[in-house]
C-alpha cells in the first residue's frame, strides 16, 4: 500500500530517534484570527514523513476546543470522535482511565480545568541541546509577535544517557509496526519480531483490522471552497461514506498526551523493603529480580519469558516471544506483570491465534520520552523533577489507548486475577494495592502497594495531515461565525 507521505506528518512514521532532544509547546488560543495566521506560516515549516530529517522536526496537534476556538464549526466539530469532543479531563473520561484522588484532573499542573486549558501543541525535535533552544527561542518569537496564541506550559525532554526510562529499564522495544511505512524490515533487525497492522489502525481513512475505513471527521464542498481536502468517493469498505463531502480524517490521526510523574526513590525503596532478609538487611539480587517482576523485563531490556531467573544482555531488544505456549501460568513472567497487561499477545483467549488477533485490535504507536534528569542513586530521593512524557498514536482513541488504560492495565481480574491493577500505572483505587507473582509450588504476594507513577496533565488532539493543517488555517470569520456552509 503506498501511504501519501508529502501529507503525513512526520511523527506517525517516525520516533525522532535521531532527534534526542525535544520541547512540547502546550498554547491556548487568544485570538482565532491571529492563530489562523500563525497557522498559516507554520504549515510551511511542518516535518512531514517524506524521508529523514536532519537537524530538527516541527508537528502540530489541535484539541477539540482548539478547533472550535480557531473557527471549525460546530457541525464539523460534531464529525470528530466522541472521546476527542469530550476531552481527557472530562469526569466520564477520566472513570475510564482511573484518573482519580491524586491523580484527578482537579490536581494536574495543565489540562484540568479550563483556567490551564490547552488548544494547540507544538512539538519540536533537534538533534542536540543547541539546535533544540535555537528552534525554541524562534518559535517562542514567532508566537510572541504574533499574540494569537498563549503558553500554556512548555514540556522539555533533554538527551537521555541511553533509552532507560527512569526506574531503569530499557523503554520502547515493543513496538507495532505501521503498514506502508517500510518499518517492518528495520524492525526485525532489531527486535527480530515485528506485528505489522493495517495502516488505519494508526492513520485516519485508511483501512483499519477489520477492512473498514472508519468515521471520521468531514466537512462539506461548500465550506472548503479552496478545496484543500479530498472528496470522499464511493469506496468498499467505508462506513457511513458520504459521498461529495470533503475528507478531514484523512492522513490524520489521534495524538494522546499525559505527563507522567515517576517517583524513582519511592519505587525502589518499597521493592527493597519488599525484598529483605530475614535479617533485616537489603537483597539487592532480590530487589532487582522484583523490579523485574513488576515490569516483565530485566533492567537490560531481556524478556522474562526467554530468561526467567537473571538478566541477559544479549536478548535487551528481543520482541520475539509469546506467552500462552512456554509461560501460561506467569511463572516467568507474572500475568499482572506491565509489559503482560500493556499487551497480552497471545495470553487472552480461547487459543493463540485468537488472542493474538483480539490483542493486535487494541494495539497504540508510543512515541514517548523522558523528562527531567537520570538520578544519581535510585534508593535517594533527591527531590528533581522526572518521568514520562507519554505519547501515543491511534486512530480510535476508545478502541485502543482507552481500551488499554480501563480493560488490561486498571482491570482488577486481568488474566484471571483478583483486585489487583497493574503494577507500575494502574489505578490503586480499583484493587487491594497487592501484586501476585506466579511461581512453583507457591505463589507469592507483595503487598501495600504505593503510587509510583502520577499524572500530571493530558489532553487529546488531533494530528491533521498537511492538507488538513492548511484547511484549518485557511478558516476565516465567517465560517468561524456560522455565516457560511459547514
Amino acid at each position: 500500500m503506498e501511504l501519501d507521505r508529502k501529507d503525513i506528518q512526520g511523527l506517525v512514521v517516525s520516533s525522532y530517534k535521531h532527534l534526542p532532544c525535544a520541547a512540547f509547546l502546550l498554547l491556548r488560543i487568544a485570538d482565532a484570527g491571529r492563530a489562523r495566521s500563525w497557522l498559516t506560516a507554520l504549515t510551511r515549516e511542518i516535518t512531514a514523513s517524506e524521508g529523514r530529517q536532519g537537524d530538527s522536526s516541527t508537528n502540530v496537534a489541535l484539541t477539540w476546543t482548539g478547533l472550535k476556538n480557531l473557527g471549525l464549526s460546530q457541525t464539523v466539530l460534531s464529525t470528530f470522535s466522541l472521546p476527542f469532543q469530550e476531552g481527557m479531563g472530562t469526569n466520564h473520561r477520566s472513570r475510564i482511565l482511573g484518573d482519580t484522588d491524586g491523580n484527578a484532573p482537579s490536581n494536574w499542573d495543565w489540562g484540568g480545568n479550563a483556567t490551564s486549558q490547552v488548544d494547540l501543541l507544538l512539538l519540536l525535535y533537534g538533534k542536540d541541546e543547541n539546535v533544540l533552544k535555537a528552534q525554541f527561542l524562534a518559535k517562542r518569537e514567532q508566537l510572541a509577535a504574533n499574540g494569537g496564541l498563549a503558553e500554556v506550559a512548555v514540556l522539555e525532554a533533554h538527551r537521555q544517557p541511553d533509552s532507560h526510562e527512569h526506574f531503569g529499564f530499557n523503554d520502547g522495544i515493543g513496538q507495532p509496526v505501521m503498514e506502508g511505512t517500510g518499518n517492518k524490515d528495520r524492525q526485525l533487525k532489531r527486535t527480530h519480531h515485528a506485528t505489522e497492522l493495517p495502516a488505519g489502525e494508526f492513520l485516519m481513512g485508511h483501512p483499519n483490522v477489520y477492512g473498514v475505513i472508519a468515521d471520521g471527521p468531514v466537512v462539506s464542498a461548500g465550506a472548503d471552497s479552496g478545496n484543500y481536502l479530498v472528496p470522499i468517493q464511493t469506496e468498499a469498505g467505508r462506513l457511513n461514506v458520504t459521498p461529495g463531502m470533503h475528507d478531514l480524517a484523512l492522513n490524520g490521526t489521534y495524538l494522546v498526551l499525559r505527563q507522567l510523574a515517576q517517583d524513582v526513590a519511592k519505587f525502589w525503596n518499597f521493592l527493597d523493603t519488599a525484598t529483605r532478609a530475614g535479617n533485616g538487611g537489603s537483597d539487592a539480587v532480590a530487589r532487582e529480580r522484583l523490579g523485574a517482576k513488576f515490569v516483565g523485563r530485566w533492567q537490560s531490556g531481556a524478556p522474562l519469558v526467554l530468561s526467567a531467573q537473571q538478566d541477559n544482555p544479549a536478548l535487551m531488544n528481543e520482541n520475539n516471544f509469546d506467552y500462552l505456549a512456554t509461560d501460561r501460568q506467569g511463572t516467568a513472567c507474572p500475568v499482572g506483570a506491565h509489559i503482560r497487561r500493556s499487551n497480552p499477545r497471545d495470553s487472552l483467549g480461547p487459543d493463540a491465534p485468537t488472542a493474538l488477533t483480539s490483542a493486535n485490535r487494541h494495539r497504540i504507536l508510543r512515541r514517548g520520552r523522558s523528562y527531567g534528569k537520570r538520578i544519581a542513586d535510585p534508593m535517594v530521593d533527591d527531590g528533581a523533577k522526572r518521568g514520562l512524557i507519554f505519547i501515543c498514536l491511534n486512530s480510535d482513541i476508545e478502541r485502543q489507548f482507552e481500551f488499554v488504560q480501563q480493560t488490561w492495565l486498571n482491570n482488577p481480574v486481568f488474566g484471571g486475577l483478583d483486585a489487583e491493577v497493574d503494577p507500575l500505572v494502574g489505578n490503586l483505587a480499583k484493587g487491594d494495592c497487592v501484586y501476585t507473582v506466579q511461581s512453583q509450588p507457591m505463589r507469592s504476594r507483595v503487598h501495600n502497594l504505593e503510587r509510583f507513577v502520577s499524572v500530571k496533565g493530558g489532553a487529546y488532539f488531533f494530528l491533521p495531515s498537511i492538507r488538513g493543517l492548511r484547511y484549518l488555517a485557511s478558516l476565516d470569520s465567517a465560517t468561524s461565525a456560522g455565516k457560511s456552509s459547514p
